[in-house]
């Protein structure tokens, strides 16, 4: 388990498994909803998916809706990278900044099952489709992520191959 732990980057551990930790912590705590597991080293896995399903919301969901509300403005792809060629230090403020966004999808995405868990005292019978509700979010917001990373690989290819004609 220490070996693992030793390869996964500040990156991961940042935005992925210390919010999904957190997350499961207060869910538990707030609504009737438990996903802590017993088995640490099954829980690191759980809790990690937990925090890149957290993230992806915070891509998806906050970051665009804070632009579109002019909250936040970003500068433009290929500026930020021919600008983190010079200054190293911007890629460890992005991911602080990455980080906040994380941790702003976490309490959003709690405030969600609370008001999920709301819905569901009124309307007993979607307990029966949790699953099905969840695999289609799931699917949705990875399909979603996916398009959107492909769109920053491709912003970067373009980025570097502009500087290199």
């Amino acid at each position: 388990m220490d070996k693992l732990l030793e390869k996964i980057s500040s990156y991961n551990l940042l935005n992925y498994l210390l919010p999904g930790t957190i997350f499961v912590i207060l869910l538990k705590e707030i609504t009737s909803f438990d996903f802590v597991l017993n088995d640490i080293f099954l829980g690191v896995f759980l809790y990690y998916l937990i925090g890149s399903i957290i993230s992806r919301i915070g891509s998806l969901i906050i970051e665009p809706f804070l632009i579109k509300i002019s909250f936040l403005k970003f500068a433009n792809y290929s500026d930020f990278v021919s600008a983190s060629q010079i200054d190293p230090k911007l890629d460890i403020l992005s991911e602080a900044n990455n980080m906040y966004r994380t941790f702003c999808s976490l309490f959003f995405t709690l405030l969600l099952f609370k008001v999920y868990e709301l819905i569901l005292s009124k309307w007993m019978f979607l307990k029966f489709y949790n699953i099905y509700i969840l695999i289609i979010v799931l699917l949705i917001i990875f399909l979603f992520s996916y398009k959107k990373q492909t769109k920053y690989i491709t912003d970067r290819i373009y980025s570097n191959l502009s500087k290199n004609k």
